[in-house]
C-alpha cells in the first residue's frame, strides 16, 4: 500500500501544522478511521484542504468521487460546495461508508452527499446514461489504481468544458519511478500518468501534495 506522503516525517509533521484547523467532524474522522487497519488509505488534512480550494476555485457546484472509505475526502469537497451543491460519492463497501454517513450527518453534510453503493464504473455509466454528460464541475478518483484508465475516461465525460479531475495516488510511494517496480498498481498508475500528460482533451499539473496528485482540466 502506498505511504501517504513522500516527506520526510519532520516536514510532513510541519506541513499538517501549518494546514488550517480541521472541523470537529473532520479530526473526530480522523481519529476514527486511525484505529482501523486501513488508515493509511485515508488522504491527509493538507490533501483535503487542497481539494477543498480546488473545489472553491472551480466555483464547482456539482462533484462525483470515485472511492470514499471512511468519508474524510467527501467531508472537505461537500463542504467547500455551495449550498445548493451535490457530491456523488461511489463506493463498494457499506462497511467503511457506514462510518462516512455517520460523519457526514454530524458535519450537516448529508443533504449535499449521494452515496452510490455499486461498482464506480456502473455508477459513472449510467450517469451517463440518464444525460450526465458535461454537467460535472470537479471529480476525485482516489479507488482500485488497476481501474483508473476507465475511471478518468468516464470522469472526463462527466465534466464540462474547464472542469477540474483530481486523481489520487499517482506516484504510489514513488515506485512510478522504480523501473524494478512491474506490479499491476504501478504500472496502471505510469500509464495513466503518461496519457494525462500527453492528451490534448485536458491541461494537466503533477503534484508531490500526499502520494502524488495528477490534476486534469477538461479544455473547451
Amino acid at each position: 500500500m502506498a505511504g501517504r506522503s513522500l516527506l520526510p516525517d519532520a516536514v510532513a509533521r510541519y506541513v499538517e501544522d501549518m494546514t488550517r484547523a480541521q472541523t470537529a467532524a473532520q479530526a473526530r474522522l480522523r481519529a476514527e478511521t486511525a484505529k482501523l487497519p486501513q488508515a493509511g488509505m485515508q488522504i491527509g488534512s493538507d490533501q483535503a484542504a487542497l481539494l477543498a480550494m480546488l473545489v472553491r476555485l472551480t466555483g464547482a457546484r456539482r462533484a462525483i468521487e470515485v472511492g470514499t472509505f471512511t468519508g474524510y475526502s467527501a467531508l472537505a469537497i461537500a463542504g467547500a460546495l455551495p449550498a445548493d451543491g451535490t457530491l456523488i460519492c461511489c463506493d463498494v463497501s457499506a462497511e467503511w461508508t457506514a462510518i462516512a454517513r455517520c460523519a457526514w450527518a454530524e458535519a450537516g453534510l448529508a443533504g449535499k452527499i449521494a452515496l452510490r453503493l455499486a461498482p464506480a464504473q456502473e455508477t459513472i455509466a449510467a450517469l451517463l446514461r440518464d444525460g450526465a454528460a458535461g454537467s460535472f464541475d470537479f471529480a476525485f478518483i482516489d479507488a482500485d489504481k488497476t481501474a483508473y484508465d476507465a475511471y478518468y475516461e468516464g470522469c472526463l465525460k462527466l465534466l464540462r468544458p474547464g472542469g477540474l479531475m483530481a486523481i489520487d495516488n499517482v506516484l504510489w510511494s514513488g515506485a512510478v519511478a522504480d523501473p524494478q517496480a512491474r506490479d499491476g498498481h504501478t504500472e496502471a498508475l505510469r500509464a495513466l500518468n503518461l496519457k494525462v500528460r500527453d492528451d490534448p482533451r485536458v491541461d494537466s499539473s503533477l503534484l508531490t501534495v500526499g502520494d502524488g496528485v495528477q490534476l486534469a482540466r477538461k479544455r473547451g
